[in-house]
């Protein structure tokens, strides 16, 4: 039945390894289809080993990341709609290019795999072939500042218990034990025992399954997490509407209870400064005390507030240097309790690269203003005070693992802001997706508030407890999810994929020679 498909697929090699990078895209959120990931991998293997040459297997590689980010990253388009430095049909050029530049690191862990081939796929081409994933998805969320963004991993969340490894071995290591398992797929096939294989691979998904219990859930009179989410899309920003932005904001935020709360707000709502002491003319006769006043009378004495805002940095004669993407803590009294500054900017969004080559040519960042944002020390923790501390994580900076908590000072939960809206249809869902993965790795609550979704509140196991849906105005709270023991991953970080990549790796080799 295959053989025919086979025939095709050999006479064009390159076009079939495009094809299969699309179909392994749909794996990921919002599809979730990840068995197609796990077929698309396994038949790009047999290509890449098939391969005459070692060109020849760079190209198929390249051919097959090029399909797999263009699909997934199709949301990047998205961003370009709501800016005007640019035409928005350079987002369709944008969202190739990235997925040109992607495409490498596929490619990489491609070459290597081929030099280290035998007559026919085994089991050790298969685990040198996960170790090389490991290495390059790894360089992939590090280079030139990384983009982390749709780890293999990620397909795993609607079979929880398989993401839940990432608690002991991290994203990385997950990716890289999934391509194995394609890998495993195509040795099954070859050899005619595919459905068997299938029935292992299901009997061994759900004892993983059966090995992890749920986080405990929150007492009844716990403190509470009040999450908010007024669906103003971008079309509707700038400081024109920066009052009903308030305004909407203050109304879903609800009233003091019994217990402590902690209202969060999403990023990219707030054009008012909230810190005192910058000189008069740039609070364009809105006093920052006023505006923290108006915030304040939704919070009881034990309440906090934690919202993205915009600040300033002046140098000794009062000339701006620089603007940060900050989260401010504000109490009842209308006090700020402290402020942590976005450390991992975008790229082309928060930034301008090499504005000299660029600037002339037209580009521009993304986000609006005269000034690139400057970039904070690290993950911090803000103070909820009786509580405990909060690690915040502004938008993308919630992708990078390994990445979002600081170590000298673990939170309570972790709060991640983000402005969705520049993310179309499928960035959401994927968005959404990768914050449940650093919940299990770190053993934390997530709390993500966004303008238009997905706003939720996750557990420490990476369940949702509680959703707004995308493009809908709400509001959620919940008792706050109790916080798990540290990981394995979050006490040993990276490392854990580097050493699963040299596992993999040696036991290889191992093979190879007992083999001999």
């Amino acid at each position: 039945m295959f053989t025919p498909i086979r025939r095709l697929a050999l006479r064009f090699p390159a076009f079939s390894c495009l094809l299969l990078g699309a179909v392994a895209a749909c794996g990921f959120a919002p599809l979730s289809w990840w068995p197609l990931t796990l077929a698309g991998l396994a038949a790009w293997m047999a290509l890449i080993h098939a391969a005459p040459t070692f060109r020849a297997a760079l190209w198929r590689g390249w051919m097959f990341g090029v399909g797999h980010f263009t699909v997934n990253n199709n949301w990047f388009q998205h961003a370009f709609d709501f800016q005007d430095a640019m035409p928005p049909v350079f987002g369709y050029f944008a969202a190739v290019a990235l997925a040109l530049y992607l495409a490498v690191y596929p490619m990489t862990a491609a070459g290597i795999a081929w030099r280290f081939r035998g007559r026919a796929p085994d089991a050790a081409w298969t685990l040198l072939f996960g170790a090389a994933w490991i290495a390059t998805e790894y360089l992939r969320a590090v280079l030139f500042t990384g983009y982390a963004w749709d780890p293999l991993a990620a397909i795993w969340l609607p079979v929880i218990g398989v993401a839940r490894l990432t608690a002991f071995v991290g994203t990385y290591a997950l990716s890289g034990l999934t391509v194995v398992a394609s890998g495993a797929l195509l040795l099954a096939a070859r050899r005619r025992w595919a459905m068997p294989a299938i029935v292992a691979a299901g009997v061994a998904l759900a004892a993983l399954s059966a090995l992890w219990t749920d986080a405990p859930p929150a007492p009844v009179d716990a403190p509470r997490i009040r999450v908010v989410q007024p669906n103003i899309g971008n079309e509707e920003r700038g400081e024109q509407a920066g009052e009903r932005s308030l305004a909407e904001l203050i109304r879903l935020s609800g009233r003091p209870g019994r217990v402590p709360r902690l209202v969060v707000w999403p990023e990219g709502l707030i054009y008012d400064l909230l810190e005192s002491g910058y000189p008069r003319g740039w609070y364009a006769g809105r006093p920052a005390e006023w505006v923290r006043a108006r915030i304040a009378r939704v919070l009881g004495p034990g309440d906090t507030l934690m919202t993205n805002a915009p600040t300033l940095s002046f140098d000794r004669r009062g000339e701006i240097v620089g603007v940060g993407n900050s989260v401010l803590a504000i109490d009842s009294t209308a006090r700020i309790t402290g402020r942590y500054d976005k450390a991992h900017l975008v790229p082309y969004g928060e930034y301008l690269p090499m504005p000299w080559l660029l600037k002339p040519l037209g580009l521009a960042r993304l986000v609006p203003g005269g000034m690139d944002f400057t970039s904070g020390p690290g993950p911090r923790a803000l103070a909820w005070p009786g509580v405990g501390p909060v690690g915040i994580q502004v938008c993308y900076e919630i992708i990078f693992s390994g990445e979002v908590v600081d170590e000298a000072r673990r939170p309570r939960l972790l709060f991640n802001p983000s402005n969705d809206a520049w993310f179309g249809r499928w960035g959401p869902p994927q968005h959404l997706a990768q914050a449940r993965l650093r919940a299990i790795e770190e053993g934390l609550p997530i709390v993500r508030a966004t303008p238009t979704g997905i706003s939720a509140i996750i557990a420490a196991d990476g369940r949702l407890l509680a959703t707004v849906p995308h493009e809908t105005a709400g509001a959620i709270e919940l008792p706050l999810p109790p916080a798990m023991p540290p990981t394995l991953f979050a006490r040993a970080g990276n490392w854990l994929a580097a050493i699963v990549a040299l596992a993999l790796a040696t036991l290889a080799i191992a093979i190879r020679r007992r083999a001999r």
